[in-house]
């Protein structure tokens, strides 16, 4: 009797050790993009005060909560959150099949929209290696990006930025590489796309890739993503090139499509 005695005392003593042990850790994990109800202060991420005039020129909507452009976004999102949800998927890849659709604007305004939730935090990475131009929305100088990460010049933690707005951060591109396809299923960056997607459990990735008939770069990406969405210019993209883009996307699960800058709504720049 006396050993069973003992053996409950020391399983006792280890579950009480146990729970002491998860209360430590949630402590030392706590990390300003769990906490979705208050303002976040950004510690290891640098946080940028940008005009919101100038992000209003460039047409993003960081700045317009109540406006007709946010409206449209805010549907967009609806979608999105709820096809994301059903599937318990947190990545998103936006492209178009040709230049000149709008997905980078797209992949912007849709990433502030998400934010704008409160259950999650966004993370918006520029993976158009060839032509780069999230942080130009942003920025009228040149800033380091994930070029300087994954050629070993920068810490993640340096290119990464808050463009003042809670739960959203910002991974931007800077130097193109030639080689693209090669960079995006390197060793490297498919460690760094599962630590992005793994890292906090309520965030969402929104990847912003380039046009799906100019190179091979969303194709061999796709592997490492849950979803992808098409930006289709309306008036523009032929329905041979939504017919390709769709037979190069395989079995990749198919978000949806967006027909961008649409002229039935009378909005000035696009109705999704």
């Amino acid at each position: 009797m006396e050993k069973i005695k003992q053996a409950l005392d020391r399983a006792r003593d280890s579950r009480i050790s146990k729970t002491s042990l998860d209360k430590d850790r949630a402590v030392m994990s706590k990390d300003p993009e769990s906490d979705f109800t208050s303002n976040i202060t950004y510690t290891k991420t640098k946080s940028v005060k940008l005009s919101k005039h100038n992000l209003r020129e460039k047409r993003v909507i960081i700045g317009d909560i109540n406006d007709s452009v946010s409206d449209q976004y805010k549907v967009l999102r609806t979608h999105v959150l709820q096809k994301l949800k059903a599937n318990q998927w947190n990545s998103l890849a936006i492209t178009s099949p040709t230049e000149g659709c709008g997905k980078t604007l797209t992949s912007i305004n849709l990433a502030i929209s998400l934010a704008r939730e409160v259950n999650h935090s966004v993370l918006l990475v520029d993976l158009d290696l060839r032509r780069p131009s999230i942080q130009n929305y942003f920025f009228n100088d040149e800033q380091p990006g994930i070029s300087e990460y994954l050629n070993g010049n920068m810490e993640l933690s340096e290119v990464l930025f808050n463009p003042g707005l809670d739960r959203l951060v910002i991974l931007p591109g800077n130097k193109p590489f030639s080689n693209s396809s090669e960079m995006l299923s390197s060793p490297k960056m498919v460690q760094l796309v599962e630590d992005l997607k793994s890292r906090y459990p309520n965030r969402m990735v929104i990847f912003d890739m380039p046009p799906l008939l100019s190179c091979d770069d969303v194709i061999a990406f796709s592997p490492y993503i849950d979803s992808v969405m098409l930006v289709l210019e309306e008036g523009v993209t032929r329905k041979d090139e939504v017919k390709r883009a769709m037979d190069l996307l395989g079995d990749t699960n198919i978000l949806g499509t967006v027909l961008n800058k649409s002229k039935a709504s009378g909005l000035s720049y696009g109705s999704y």
